[in-house]
């Protein structure tokens, strides 16, 4: 459990393809105090990739060193490569007191919320798996088989999704900006309420005049 006063955490799911990565930029960019957690990968950064910023690219070998060592709160193997998010990215919540996002599977999701809940569960869907489909065609990086398997995934996914607090639909990338946004606003509102009538109180109660 995360102690009073910590940011708060929200883990963003979506099938690969979603526009995930593009909603999160543009709402990191709008809104103040939050923080993407960059997770480890054993695979090769694609082109427009950065190390540090899209992904900590390590070899299998250092991946599995940190499995053996517990540094992961979760970590999964997919298509032949390996993810993880390691515990190292929670400590910006105490430090820095900044909200942390998460952008990991359900699979994952449901390990990490195993040990740090509580935590805002946020999945974002494909307009239609033909779109979903058409995007991934695009973007080039996968083989059809690739493609196919990708695409299975996405409607088992789908149905682990019935248990995330929202989930919200990438039709129209501004529009789903500003729902992700306003559930990130919200959500700091919940969890800012008591001290804010706790402030609001002391004030009422010193005198007047």
């Amino acid at each position: 459990m995360r102690e009073k006063g910590e940011g708060l955490i929200f883990i963003i799911s979506a099938p690969s393809g979603a526009g995930k990565t593009t909603l999160l930029r543009r709402v990191m960019e709008e809104l103040p105090g939050l923080r993407f957690s960059v997770s480890y990968t054993t695979r090769s950064p694609r082109p427009n990739e950065r190390e540090g910023e899209d992904y900590h690219f390590i070899s299998p070998s250092i991946f599995q060193k940190m499995v053996e060592q517990n540094e992961f709160l979760e970590w999964a193997e997919v298509l032949g490569n390996r993810y993880g998010t390691a515990r190292e990215n929670l400590s910006v919540l105490k430090s820095e007191g900044v909200d942390l996002i998460l952008d990991i599977d359900t699979q994952g999701a449901k390990r990490v919320v195993e040990q740090i809940e509580p935590a805002i569960l946020i999945y974002v869907l494909p307009p239609s798996l033909e779109s979903l489909q058409e995007r991934l065609t695009k973007r080039g990086f996968d083989s059809p088989e690739r493609i196919r398997f990708r695409l299975a995934n996405a409607k088992r996914d789908m149905e682990e999704a019935r248990w995330y607090h929202y989930v919200i639909l990438n039709d129209r990338i501004e529009e789903t900006e500003g729902k992700l946004k306003a559930i990130i606003m919200a959500e700091r509102c919940r969890k800012n309420k008591n001290v804010l009538l706790e402030e609001k109180m002391k004030e009422w109660e010193e005198p007047h005049g």
